[in-house]
């Protein structure tokens, strides 16, 4: 992850949701109203979750190298009734999943990125692309006229490989945080998030792989020894790529480096989850809609009875769940922030202490454009 430095100091605003952090909270604040949200939403987010992993790493070890997969999100099994509700909509929005896949490609960052550089990589994926295009005389030339595209295509694969693990462990995070919460033991919000950074610790070292089996035989891409890892090399690039940078929506703004609507650097992007307005991503064309309209599937009724009560009731649902999915994504961030903090909390030496304060700092720097003051107070 880009090394965090802060250029001025904090304002004033986010002096209490440092000293709030130095104290175990969170950097949202600890109400009834947001632990119902918070914890509702990840209920529902954890069997959207549970969907795109087992999608995306579907098509990343049985569509390998399949240039034109008509039925990718079909997982298998391919029918003419799941097909009629896919062209009616009526399934998982599993393209959601891949743009998240495509902003971690893009920004890269972590082991995975570096370890598809290397060339024990090329050497490995070079030995599956033999495999695959035996007997195939065209694409076998086409290969050699162009012999770096499969290359990339097994990168992007790579990618979508290492996002669907990470998405399957914080899928079953989720799941047993509503569980937990159901049996009484989340009572807040500092509880959320302990849960959230318990189960990062205990998944980080989570070896990160990837291996395809063609005509009987198993092809290692990513081996055990290449050392990749939960935390390091899919958890942190994903808060990096998915929370924080992202890419700004086709349609909204103009992509013409002329008309300068896009920051030129891409360490400068800030159209991640953190940063997001709610009212567009309401709307049809923008990428998030997506996960909101999966997400509405399966709230719970504790959380739906808390929508269908405010001003609106249902008629801006997806903008809700939006912000109560905000929300989540903040405590998953503090979770983060924690985990990543130089020196424990309860530390007594001052120099560690101000080592934490300028780190907690510099995250709040970085934030302060973001969504973060929005929800220090509840929606109206």
């Amino acid at each position: 992850m880009t090394t965090l430095t802060p250029s001025t100091p904090v304002p004033t605003a986010l002096s209490a949701i440092a000293e709030r952090l130095e104290n175990g909270g969170a950097l949202l604040p600890d109400s009834p109203e947001n632990l119902v949200e918070v914890v509702g939403v990840l209920k529902s987010y954890a069997v959207v979750l549970d969907a795109y992993s087992i999608n995306l790493n579907y098509i990343a070890e049985h569509q390998f190298l399949v240039l034109f997969p008509f039925f990718k999100y079909m997982n298998g099994d391919v029918t003419a009734g799941k097909l009629m509700r896919h062209w009616l909509h009526q399934r998982i929005n599993y393209e959601f999943a891949e743009y998240c896949m495509k902003a971690m490609f893009w920004h890269g960052g972590g082991g995975l990125d570096a370890y598809l550089d290397t060339e024990e990589f090329r050497t490995r994926a070079t030995a599956a692309i033999q495999a695959k295009l035996k007997g195939n005389l065209m694409m076998r030339g086409i290969n050699q006229l162009f012999p770096q595209f499969l290359l990339e295509q097994i990168r992007q694969l790579s990618f979508y490989s290492g996002l669907g693990q990470f998405w399957r462990v914080m899928s079953d995070m989720f799941m047993v945080l509503s569980d937990r919460y159901d049996a009484g033991d989340i009572t807040s919000i500092a509880d959320v998030v302990d849960h959230i950074k318990q189960g990062l610790v205990d998944n980080a070292a989570m070896p990160i792989t990837y291996a395809v089996t063609i005509e009987g035989d198993r092809y290692e891409i990513i081996p055990a020894t290449a050392g990749l890892t939960f935390l390091m090399d899919t958890a942190v690039p994903y808060v990096e790529a998915v929370f924080l940078r992202s890419f700004p929506f086709f349609g909204t703004v103009s992509y013409n480096a002329q008309a300068q609507q896009i920051p030129p650097e891409q360490a400068d992007f800030s159209y991640g989850v953190l940063f997001a307005d709610p009212l567009p991503t309401g709307g049809a064309g923008i990428p998030p809609t997506l996960l909101m309209q999966d997400l509405t599937h399966y709230l719970p009724d504790y959380l739906r009875a808390v929508y269908a009560g405010g001003l609106r009731g249902n008629g801006d649902l997806r903008v809700k769940i939006n912000q109560s999915f905000q929300k989540s994504m903040f405590c998953v961030t503090t979770s983060a922030i924690l985990g990543l903090m130089p020196h424990p909390l309860t530390t007594s030496q001052p120099q560690e202490q101000q080592a934490n304060r300028e780190f907690i700092d510099s995250w709040l720097a970085r934030l302060e454009p973001s969504a973060l003051l929005r929800v220090q107070t509840p929606q109206s």
